[in-house]
């Protein structure tokens, strides 16, 4: 089976493509998505991160306090490194594990973190989703409420949009109107088809 992952900065659109893939019935494997399962109330993962970080990363109702942890990861770089080391091998044992249970002719990988976990390894094929960075930014704005400057870390803290389209096998630009990424998104997956064994 073909593996394509995708994978772009913060607020170029990978959901919207995403499920643009979904839409012609092609499987889903998100690394965001394992995150958030992972880190529900009672997973081993999330009880790590308390013991590492301390009690105040949790909510009152014991879930884990995203905004909290995300400003404590993007002001300490070790703090990072930490959760890092705490969530990914789990992500990717689980990617590996979904994969497995599939029997398509080929699925995508969401992977925003692509290339900085060098993960390109475990996919066929690298589609990378670009915006230009003032639109990435209004997207990220509008659906996070985050301030700029947090946002500018963010982007800073990922590789540069000229590293990913460099090492892409396909590319993306989601700036288009939907109709246009949709007959984008179309073309791909016939490309795809024709690829897979």
């Amino acid at each position: 089976m073909l593996k394509v992952g995708l994978t772009g900065g913060i607020g170029c659109g990978k959901t919207t493509v995403s499920n643009l893939f979904a839409d012609l019935d092609v499987p889903i494997i998100d690394a965001d998505e394992i995150s958030r399962q992972l880190t529900k109330p009672n997973q081993s993962a999330l009880q790590h991160i308390q013991q590492t970080f301390g009690a105040d990363i949790l909510l009152e109702n014991g879930e884990l306090n995203r905004t909290a942890l995300k400003t404590r990861i993007f002001q300490n770089s070790s703090a990072k490194v930490k959760l890092e080391a705490i969530l990914h091998p789990l992500i990717f044992a689980e990617i590996s594990r979904q994969t497995q249970q599939l029997s398509s002719h080929y699925c995508i990988i969401s992977i925003p973190l692509l290339f900085e976990t060098h993960a390109q390894s475990i996919v066929n094929r690298v589609l990378v989703i670009d915006c230009d960075l003032q639109t990435q930014i209004a997207r990220v704005q509008q659906r996070d409420k985050l301030p700029i400057e947090q946002i500018q870390a963010i982007i800073a803290s990922q590789v540069s949009s000229k590293f990913r389209k460099a090492n892409a096998d396909d590319l993306l630009n989601n700036t288009k109107q939907p109709a246009a990424l949709a007959k984008e998104v179309k073309k791909l997956h016939n490309f795809y088809l024709s690829l897979s064994p």
